[in-house]
């Protein structure tokens, strides 16, 4: 698919039905999202929520058909941020940045049934995305940081022009990366293996009952383990160095990702007490988020002063790194006493 489809993917006007190609020939309707193109006055307008222009989720659903309308979201709001990131929005980024990592968060949730000969260079390609939309952003956070200190400070700090120019530098590569072929092989090989690639059509017994397997009861287990692994990980936040930490606030934010786009299921009993569980994960998100903010804008501001530039932002004190802790802390404390866990296991 290239750019330009992909930009039908969004277009404008109420939700259009699109057809797309099942392996056994048969065609599949998704509702599509509007067009960003659309502007101010048609986003005034009545404009369907995901909800409306989506298929939702049931707990019969077969895995395969859940994983190609979750994907497909995920793929449409990443191609639907594209223009306006190129740009120059720093929102649009940020939500493409989201967008990108809710799809990979969502190959991996499937996996293994999505794994095959192509998967490995999909999730490289997606992470070599990643990495570029992740410079400019970490750059955007810092900046917004400075703009806050200097809004409270009532002054413009002198440096505010050198971070600007950077993000200026960094963006340019993000545009031209987001604007080369390599990306648009990218859209197009995702969007075909989503619908059609080799993990679809593989043969045995293993992999078809991985495919028809009902949502409801393979996402039970998906969801029990890894907030299993999370919540053994968190026992030693406090004595985390900032690595360690990082790959915790990674493992939380694919949980979280993970039971929002389940949100179809929650009136399903196996998954009543998720929403409570999604509070704490955002609780302790929020603190893990500021601490890696922290390290990054540390990381940031070595680089300028490398590069001769004076870059004095302010930095988290070890008062405040220890508060933020505590309180993510407290969050997984309180999301194990949910014993949320064990229920999707009993009942899955």
């Amino acid at each position: 698919m290239s750019i330009r489809d992909a930009r039908k993917f969004m277009s404008a006007g109420r939700p259009r039905s699109h057809k797309v190609g099942q392996p056994d020939g048969r065609e599949l309707r998704t509702a599509m999202p509007p067009s960003p193109k659309t502007g101010h006055n048609a986003a005034s307008r009545a404009e369907p929520t995901e909800r409306q222009r989506y298929p939702r989720l049931n707990p019969t659903l077969a895995c395969d058909t859940a994983f190609r309308l979750v994907a497909r979201r995920r793929l449409a709001d990443l191609t639907g941020n594209h223009d306006a990131t190129c740009q120059g929005s720093a929102t649009a980024l940020h939500q493409m940045r989201i967008a990108l990592t809710c799809l990979r968060t969502a190959i991996s949730f499937f996996s293994p049934m999505v794994s095959d000969s192509k998967r490995t260079e999909i999730t490289a390609e997606l992470k070599w995305l990643h990495r570029h939309l992740g410079v400019v952003r970490d750059l955007d956070v810092a900046i917004e940081r400075l703009e806050a200190c200097n809004k409270q400070a009532s002054r413009v700090s002198p440096d505010h022009r050198s971070w600007n120019g950077k993000r200026t530098e960094s963006h340019r590569h993000l545009a031209r990366a987001l604007r080369s072929a390599r990306y648009r092989r990218l859209v197009k090989s995702i969007s075909g293996w989503i619908e059609g690639g080799p993990w679809s059509t593989r043969k045995g017994k293993l992999p078809a009952q991985q495919r028809t397997s009902p949502i409801a009861a393979y996402s039970a287990r998906k969801l029990a383990r890894w907030q299993e692994k999370l919540l053994k990980k968190s026992r030693k936040l406090e004595k985390m160095d900032t690595k360690k930490r990082h790959r915790l606030r990674l493992l939380n934010k694919k949980l979280c990702y993970s039971i929002e786009f389940l949100e179809d299921l929650y009136p399903d009993k196996r998954f009543s007490k998720q929403p409570v569980a999604l509070k704490h994960l955002r609780k302790a998100q929020r603190s893990l988020g500021r601490l890696n903010d922290n390290a990054n804008r540390q990381s940031l501001t070595a680089a300028m002063e490398r590069d001769g530039v004076w870059a004095s932002l302010p930095f988290l004190s070890a008062k405040d790194e220890k508060r933020l802790m505590r309180t993510a802390a407290k969050a997984y404390r309180k999301l194990a006493a949910l014993k949320s866990v064990s229920d999707l296991r009993r009942q899955a």
